[in-house]
């Protein structure tokens, strides 16, 4: 089990030099099968149809739909809408469209504390397409400026 390892080594003075590539050497294509090429490219690009995204699927219609309605919700102390604020954590729709929103405040003592759920439910409720909406309130993790958007941060002189 004790086996000898040996490494060889070989000391050489001086190692060839790799050909430099030439743009001489390249081989030819005429200026039709480039262009036949970039064509065919192009062809297979556009005969693609595009991905069909679920309604309720992060970048459907009823997601995206939900969302302008959260920015249209400001804070009543910041002029930031809730959404850029980074107050809404996470939103989830159901494929029965009942819509939930998990969200925090920027802090637990913020005066809207029990009136700023309600006013979100009313609102991604008015929502066409959505049957019921639900806020869910968490303070884990906590809210910090870093969850801002780059616009609110421009928007309050942070950036």
């Amino acid at each position: 089990m004790n086996e000898e390892r040996k490494i060889e080594v070989e000391e050489v003075a001086e190692a060839a030099k790799p050909p430099r590539a030439r743009v001489e050497d390249a081989p030819r294509e005429s200026a039709a099968a480039t262009f036949e090429r970039k064509r065919d490219y192009l062809e297979g690009f556009l005969s693609q149809k595009p991905v069909e995204t679920a309604p309720q699927a992060v970048g459907g219609d009823l997601y995206e739909a939900v969302i302008a309605a959260l920015k249209e919700i400001y804070d009543p102390e910041i002029p930031v809408n809730i959404y850029d604020l980074g107050l809404i954590y996470d939103v989830q729709i159901s494929p029965e469209n009942h819509a939930k929103v998990i969200m925090t405040l920027t802090t637990p003592h913020c005066p809207v504390a029990e009136s700023m759920p309600g006013e979100i439910e009313l609102r991604v409720g008015a929502v066409p397409g959505v049957g019921d909406a639900e806020v869910e309130l968490v303070w884990d993790p906590p809210w910090d400026p870093q969850k801002m958007s780059d616009e609110a941060k421009l928007e309050l002189g942070m950036l």
